[in-house]
């Protein structure tokens, strides 16, 4: 692993991500009766309970407002205390983060995948995007997780900070 890369993860304290294209797929599937449903990794579950753990902080920060309750569902059974939804200027909430942890930037690591995840990419000590995401069009991040956004991407990344923390994560 590349040695500025884990110097850079080494720093981390709080992971802050997106959601749809990071723990999603990015789709959004509906019935014809207006059922909703998303589809989350376990791996990206796994991921949140091991940085809690160790003390790591996780935030997520999401333009998304409608059928908040799925997300709702997965923050609570995941113990997640910091999400921020209908976020359309997530610079801003960001900065509100870093002041009440008492944090700087290089201590904070951001996973995104799409334009409005740009400022809050290049603000964090360490950014991060799924694999394939259109942000890769706009912004060369300090790190591409090997999996798509949906399919364990955030546990690629705190994979990363596991190793550069040198913490071999047991449940």
């Amino acid at each position: 692993m590349n040695s500025v890369l884990l110097n850079k993860a080494k720093k981390i304290k709080l992971v802050v991500t997106d959601i749809d294209g990071v723990w999603t797929d990015s789709k959004m599937y509906y019935s014809n009766e207006g059922l909703f449903m998303k589809s989350f990794s376990t791996y990206d579950g796994m991921a949140t309970h091991l940085l809690q753990k160790y003390n790591f902080i996780v935030a997520m920060i999401t333009s998304e407002y409608e059928n908040l309750n799925i997300l709702q569902t997965r923050v609570k059974k995941l113990n997640i205390k910091e999400l921020y939804t209908n976020e359309h200027n997530k610079i801003e909430r960001l900065y509100y983060l870093a002041k009440k942890y008492t944090l700087n930037a290089e201590h904070i690591a951001y996973i995104g995948d799409d334009l409005n995840d740009l400022e809050p990419l290049k603000y964090a000590g360490l950014s991060a995007v799924p694999n394939g995401a259109p942000i890769l069009k706009y912004h060369n991040p300090d790190y591409v997780t090997k999996r798509i956004g949906g399919d364990g991407a955030f546990r690629d990344l705190a994979d990363l900070i596991f190793e550069a923390h040198t913490i071999n994560p047991t449940y």
